[in-house]
């Protein structure tokens, strides 16, 4: 009978090599599949490869205001900035954090770098100011009369919520005024003078509205069209807070003649999104430092009695109207905001209210400008020295490895194929953009991924030079190199990790780039590499230790075959007797 076969079926990879090429060829197909499909066959690049100025700016504190440098405010900058880029006519600008306290401003090329600088540069502009006009975003028509500053184009506009005999406001459910987004949202607040007069109760209440605009004023307020990104920024470019303004609403979907500023950003002490629970609704509470009080107070007890939309006031940040809720009773103190917020609206309002609140600085930290032309030369630079770094590893494997290099390059094409394809589809999930450092990061890459596989080639051979055939020189040889490659990536991906968390702007590159290909590394040696040996081991060219195959056993300096010392079943020759 006989005897069963040991080792058949063994559990784990190194028996069944095929699986784990599987995996990664499924992935690579995956991957590249993923990638056509979405468009991103390219991975973006970066300022200092396209052209265009990159800009670092850190936040700073200011007397008195130790706390004022947190996620929220920063997130708030980054939003500010973010719209200011744009409303230079940038597209495909990035404005992130990096770190606790620095943001990061690419523009790319096209741009006038120093207008950018000077917009990303400066502390956001908060004011509250009265509406005196408002309508549709578009310019008026050519032949049509303009509206005046008193509003009379609404001539039957419902006026908003009234105030209650206790002192709190009541929603009445009056409607918007024609073209406004944010005007169904009332300000409404505990304090109240006696005798309060009621919208449109006197005449000499509405005498006290500011001046009416002028005629040039009315002339920009009729040619300006909000829907156009650029006119918008520039809608309020240049006005003193005191002078009375045109702006747009930040959808571009309204604008607005605004009189002169009655309230500063400076003057509000704080502001939260809140949910009431009793009314089912989110509102934005503030609260006023005691001179911003007095300011508040006069203007809503101005506003409260005139008829909409004069009885708004506008929040107007960097000349953009955010929101422009209706008054329905003068304020001191503390107000509250409510109208139609979703709890994200409710934030971002109050994220802008209390940024322009906090003395929150930026100082710029570097400001780099590369032009395309620069930026196409590194990048031939840094594919030239990748190549020439490529070719000279594969010409040190061919001369010292000769058969196991062909497993080697297959090994470094997948690697290649997979870290194309990830850093294209990483362009657009998360922002990531190939720069100079990255490039570099990539060329490193190389020697770190040869490297993990000279090591298996090394103790293979070391298994071969000890006398073992090939097959149980890949299996014995594979648990030290495997150990020796994990601590040596997890090394390299620490110092990586490190490096990303600790350095600003263009390093990041680098760092992010290592520690991908770092990972990639262990990756196509565990899946790919480590499963062809096993495969090209059964196979006669290497199997035989053909003299190009890498592993000559001649060339090597084996020792005698430990086979030989299995052999206690030998019959015993004795000398025959005489």
């Amino acid at each position: 009978m006989p005897a069963p076969k040991k080792g058949k079926g063994r559990a784990g990879g190194q028996s069944r090599p095929g699986r784990a090429l599987a995996l990664i060829l499924i992935a690579m197909v995956a991957l590249t599949g993923g990638m056509f499909w979405s468009g991103n066959t390219k991975p973006r690049l970066g300022i200092d490869l396209a052209g265009g100025t990159s800009i670092t700016l850190q936040a700073k504190n200011q007397p008195g205001k130790p706390n004022a440098i947190n996620k929220t405010n920063m997130d708030t900058a980054v939003s500010i900035i973010e719209r200011r880029v744009n409303g230079l006519g940038v597209s495909e600008a990035e404005v992130q954090t990096q770190g606790d306290r620095n943001i990061i401003v690419n523009i790319p090329k096209g741009t006038d770098s120093k207008q950018a600088q000077e917009q990303v540069g400066t502390t956001a502009q908060l004011y509250f100011r009265p509406v005196l006009t408002v309508t549709d975003g578009g310019a008026t028509p050519t032949g049509t009369e303009s509206p005046s500053a008193t509003g009379s184009e609404e001539p039957d506009a419902t006026p908003s919520a009234k105030a209650s005999s206790d002192g709190t406001a009541s929603d009445s459910g009056s409607t918007p005024s024609a073209g406004a987004t944010t005007q169904g949202r009332a300000v409404t607040g505990a304090l109240k003078e006696d005798g309060t007069p009621t919208p449109g109760a006197s005449d000499s209440a509405a005498t006290e509205t500011p001046d009416p605009a002028t005629a040039a004023l009315e002339k920009k307020f009729t040619e300006l069209d909000c829907s156009d990104p650029s006119a918008r920024a520039k809608a309020g470019e240049g006005v003193a807070p005191e002078d009375p303004t045109v702006a747009c609403s930040s959808e571009g979907d309204a604008k607005y003649i605004l009189g002169p500023a009655e309230v500063s950003g400076t003057d509000v002490d704080d502001a939260k999104a809140q949910f009431d629970q009793q009314r089912g609704i989110w509102l934005v509470s503030m609260e006023f430092t005691d001179k911003g009080s007095k300011k508040f107070q006069a203007i809503t007890k101005k506003l409260s009695a005139q008829q909409s939309p004069q009885n708004q006031f506008a929040i107007s940040l960097d000349g953009e109207v955010v929101s422009a809720p209706q008054v329905n009773a003068p304020l001191t103190g503390s107000a509250e905001i409510s109208g139609s917020f979703s709890q994200q609206s409710a934030e971002d309002l109050a994220n802008v209210l209390s940024y322009g609140a906090l003395p929150l600085s930026f100082q710029e930290q570097s400001v780099t400008t590369v032009s395309a032309a620069l930026g196409g030369d590194q990048l031939r630079a840094g594919l030239i020295a990748g190549a020439i770094g490529l070719a000279l590893v594969v010409i040190y494997l061919v001369a010292y490895y000769r058969g196991l290099a062909f497993i080697a390059l297959l090994s470094l094409g997948v690697s290649g194929v997979l870290s194309y394809t990830i850093m294209a589809l990483l362009g657009p999930a998360i922002g990531f953009a190939l720069n100079l450092p990255a490039v570099c990061g990539a060329i490193v890459a190389i020697g770190i991924t040869a490297d993990s596989f000279i090591v298996y080639f090394e103790r293979v051979r070391d298994e071969i030079r000890e006398g073992r055939t090939l097959r149980p020189a890949i299996e014995r040889g594979w648990p030290r190199a495997r150990r020796t490659i994990l601590v040596s990536d997890f090394v390299s991906f620490l110092a990586a990790a490190v490096l990303f968390l600790v350095t600003v702007g263009k390093v990041q590159g680098f760092a992010f780039t290592l520690g991908l290909t770092t990972l990639l590394d262990v990756v196509v040696v565990f899946f790919f590499t480590k499963p062809v040996l096993t495969m090209m081991g059964g196979t006669k060219f290497f199997s035989s230790g053909h003299p190009w195959s890498g592993l000559d056993p001649k060339r090597l300096g084996a020792k005698p075959p430990l086979r030989r010392s299995r052999r206690v079943n030998a019959p015993i020759d004795h000398p025959k007797e005489a």
